[in-house]
């Protein structure tokens, strides 16, 4: 299986002595190409740094990288020539029409003439922005934004795509419309490398996650193969409280059945081999411990009880640390 993008032990610190924040700390994986790919994982934990690095605009403390067979330190000319780089923040140039942007872009890779003009229909068509091809980028919405960021990026046929974040601030219809169009690009051969701390995202869209903490990549395979490794179910419970819910984790540690338990703000979720047959228990635990329950959800692992069993801390939690 050919792998379009390869990183091995990747360090990154940023700061000076004393006051030091290590951003990557020996992240590694691979992705096989014409694949859709997710880094997954909180803000901080390393996902930008790491799209920085794999596309030329940072340099690692320690570790190697490649894009299509191509070393990112020893050869970042010959890289940016055949990935397409799309940031959080929109690089569009407001002023300009949708039309004039593609064309900026391609004239910059040596595109001209037909050829160009060509190519920008084409891409306009795709995205979805062919009626507004003569409007200035500055007067489209958010979604047509990142649309127009994508086909941008698009207009020298870049085999590798990296997007960091690409649906943060979108509208749920935004990020659908967004989604379609990169899985059509996927469908079409087109290796995607995207960063998102949506988990729904993740698990709905990516062919493989990468679920990075603490600048490591904690856990990595497909959305089933991941929460299939978590055997049992997940119990989760919403009480009146945070000081309940840090008594009831430690009443859960007590009650059989229960593997594991976390609170999380008002929630507490355990961890069972079988929900229908612990939630008894439990219940009967926690009203012994003077707990009450305002609900109960018993459901099969998700990637946040993924993310707690790898990470040790919920996802909701590592997002709530200050960076």
């Amino acid at each position: 299986m050919t792998s379009a993008v390869e990183a091995a032990g990747l360090r990154k610190a940023y700061g000076k002595k004393g006051d030091v924040v290590q951003a990557l700390d020996g992240l590694s994986f691979s992705v096989r190409a014409g694949a859709m790919h997710a880094l997954l994982g909180p803000n901080g934990a390393g996902k930008t740094t790491t799209v920085r690095i794999l596309t030329t605009l940072s340099r690692p403390d320690e570790g190697q990288a490649s894009v299509a067979g191509l070393d990112v330190l020893a050869q970042p000319g010959k890289v940016r020539s055949v990935i397409g780089a799309v940031s959080q923040h929109s690089g569009a140039v407001g002023l300009l029409t949708g039309a004039e942007n593609l064309a900026l872009q391609g004239g910059l890779y040596g595109l001209h003439g037909r050829g160009l003009r060509n190519r920008t229909a084409e891409l306009l068509d795709a995205f979805g922005l062919a009626d507004a091809a003569n409007r200035q980028a500055k007067t489209y919405s958010g979604g047509m934004r990142r649309r127009l960021d994508i086909a941008t990026v698009l207009v020298h046929r870049p085999s590798v795509l990296f997007l960091d974040e690409p649906t943060t601030g979108l509208d749920p219809q935004g990020r659908a419309d967004l989604w379609a169009v990169l899985t059509k690009l996927a469908a079409a051969g087109t290796t995607i490398v995207v960063t998102t701390h949506y988990l729904e995202e993740a698990d709905q869209y990516a062919d493989r996650i990468g679920i990075v903490d603490r600048g490591k990549i904690v856990a990595e395979g497909t959305a089933d193969d991941l929460k299939a490794a978590l055997h049992g179910d997940s119990v989760v419970l919403e009480l009146d409280g945070h000081d309940l819910a840090e008594r009831a984790e430690k009443v859960l540690a007590g009650v059989p059945h229960v593997a594991s338990a976390a609170a999380d703000g008002a929630l507490v979720r355990a961890r069972v081999d079988d929900g229908p047959r612990a939630l008894p228990s439990v219940l009967a635990g926690l009203e012994a411990g003077s707990i009450p329950v305002r609900s109960v959800t018993v459901a099969r692992p998700s990637l946040d009880d993924v993310y707690l069993h790898y990470a040790g801390r919920s996802f909701l939690q590592a997002e709530r640390i200050p960076v």
